[in-house]
């Protein structure tokens, strides 16, 4: 899991040959005037979901985990907490491994909680279990969904 500014994307940029597409998209579109969709930037490799949500008590969230993607994810309008567990530590699936949505939930509850602001972002990798989409009112936020390469 890595949380930062998006001032500081090009050091993470090597981290996948898709980060850079995924930090320059995010950088040269104003996702604050989109409507809330999926956008593909490179097919079914790199993709945006933009949404709006409620948000939930950190009781309320679930944790997850993905398979064959790492999630960027950046609040644009409220602040949101996700919580965070290492995967290896998650003991107690909710039901089986969802191919089609490339998502397991799980019971277990996270070991920390972090904020993110508007202005930062939030990676997750397939070993990083998360609760997303905690905090208070309405949220409006960006999931990049990059490919594990």
């Amino acid at each position: 899991m890595i949380l930062d500014s998006l001032n500081n994307t090009t050091r993470f940029e090597v981290l996948n040959p898709l980060f850079k597409k995924a930090f320059d998209y995010v950088k040269t579109t104003d996702l604050t005037t989109v409507e809330d969709g999926k956008y593909e930037i490179e097919g079914k490799d790199l993709f945006i979901s933009v949404v709006t949500i409620c948000g939930k008590l950190k009781e309320d969230a679930k944790m997850e985990t993905h398979n064959e993607y790492i999630d960027i994810q950046m609040p644009l309008q409220g602040v949101e907490s996700i919580g965070w567990k290492a995967g290896s530590e998650l003991k107690e699936a909710i039901g089986e491994y969802n191919p089609e949505k490339d998502i397991t939930f799980f019971v277990d509850k996270p070991t920390t909680y972090d904020k993110i602001y508007p202005g930062q972002f939030a990676i997750y990798f397939p070993e990083d279990g998360h609760a997303p989409g905690i905090g208070e009112g309405t949220i409006r936020k960006a999931i990049v969904k990059v490919r594990v390469k």
